[in-house]
Formats: structure tokens, C-alpha cells, sequence
């Protein structure tokens, strides 16, 4: 048991070095060598818990979206109202200037790469399913609470809720202004409060 443990732990210190990796240099940039550089660890330990730098970078992918969507489903799991469950959705998204820089400088690099990656595709694929039953559940709720627009469908209005919080994210890394983090955060939930026909999209 303490043997898988410290493999476990081991595995997980590597993924990290290279999301770290990948952030500072870019995905083309990062060998094995600088992952293992960066885990402060030997090439030979790197190859030993992975085959390659793909494998090391498919599971990169998969144990980041998965953090993610972890995080968020528990952010949103603390509230009770639907309005809530979204500005809390949408605040666990928004972490941080520096936090959203490294994971979205990352992100976007394997998002250039997944047209001609399935592996990629594939776990993309499931980290947006899972953002839309978050979002849909929410949208559901907040009909039933009779807040947001009946009218909608949950289902197609889910996705779009995820393209407002990327696409403002996107926005204000590219603007390079850290100071602006918060103001995109408040577009954001303006913009998402909007298209689900809430009167207001300031946090109460």
C-alpha cells in the first residue's frame, strides 16, 4: 500500500512538472528531459511511470480537466439556489490571474494540437460533457425556481454557458492585464445572467 502510494505520488509529481513545463516553454519546447529537469528527477524515472513525452502528455490532459471539473461540481454543490450554483461555477473557473495564465497557456496548446490528436479529442470531449451537465443542471434548477427563461432548452444552452466563460478568459489572458481579472469575471457572469434571462447579472 505504501509502495502504490509513493508510485502515486511519484506519477503525480511528473504530471505536474510538466504542466509546469508547458506553461514556461510551451508544448513544442518540452521534452522528457525537461519534464524530468522540471521533477526534479532523472529521464530514466520519467520513462519509467511513462512510455513517452505523448503518454506523459495525454494523462497531463486527462488529470487536469479532471481536477477542474472536480472542483468546479464541488464549488457548485455548496450552494442551494440556482443563481448561486452559477456565480459559484463561474467564480471556481475564475481562480486566479496567475492560476488561470498557466492553466489556460497550457490548454490552449493541447486545444492546437487536438484536430489531429483522437486522444486528445476524446478527453476534451468528456471534460466539455462534464461542464455541460453541471451548467444544464443548473439551468433546469433555475427554471424550476422560476428565475431563469423557461423557454430555453438545457441541454443546448449548456455549452454556451461554457464558450462565455473560456471565451472571457481567452479575452483577458490576451489583454495581459492581471488587474483586469475581476472585471472579465463580472462580464462574464453579466453575459451568462443575460442569456439565461435573469434580470440581473450582479452577484447578490
Amino acid at each position: 500500500m505504501v509502495r502504490y502510494k509513493k508510485s502515486e505520488e511519484k506519477r503525480k509529481q511528473i504530471l505536474y512538472a510538466a504542466f509546469q513545463a508547458i506553461a514556461g516553454q510551451g508544448y513544442d519546447a518540452v521534452t522528457l528531459q525537461t519534464i524530468a529537469d522540471s521533477a526534479k528527477v532523472s529521464k530514466g524515472v520519467v520513462h519509467y511511470y511513462f512510455e513517452s513525452k505523448e503518454a506523459v502528455l495525454v494523462e497531463l490532459l486527462s488529470w487536469l480537466t479532471g481536477k477542474i471539473y472536480e472542483k468546479e461540481a464541488a464549488a457548485v454543490s455548496e450552494q442551494s439556489k440556482a443563481a448561486d450554483k452559477m456565480y459559484a461555477y463561474i467564480d471556481s473557473v475564475f481562480v486566479s490571474p496567475e492560476k488561470n495564465r498557466d492553466f489556460y497557456r497550457v490548454y490552449l496548446d493541447f486545444l492546437a494540437r487536438a484536430s489531429r490528436s483522437a486522444a486528445y479529442r476524446e478527453i476534451n470531449s468528456r471534460f466539455y460533457d462534464n461542464c455541460a451537465r453541471i451548467s444544464a443542471e443548473i439551468v433546469e434548477l433555475g427554471q424550476h425556481e422560476g428565475v431563469f427563461d423557461s423557454r430555453l432548452s438545457a441541454r443546448e444552452t449548456a455549452p454556451v454557458i461554457r464558450s462565455i466563460i473560456d471565451g472571457c478568459l481567452i479575452q483577458w489572458l490576451m489583454n495581459g492585464q492581471d488587474e483586469l481579472h475581476a472585471v472579465y469575471r463580472d462580464y462574464c457572469r453579466k453575459a451568462v445572467m443575460k442569456l439565461l434571462g435573469s434580470e440581473t447579472g450582479e452577484k447578490s
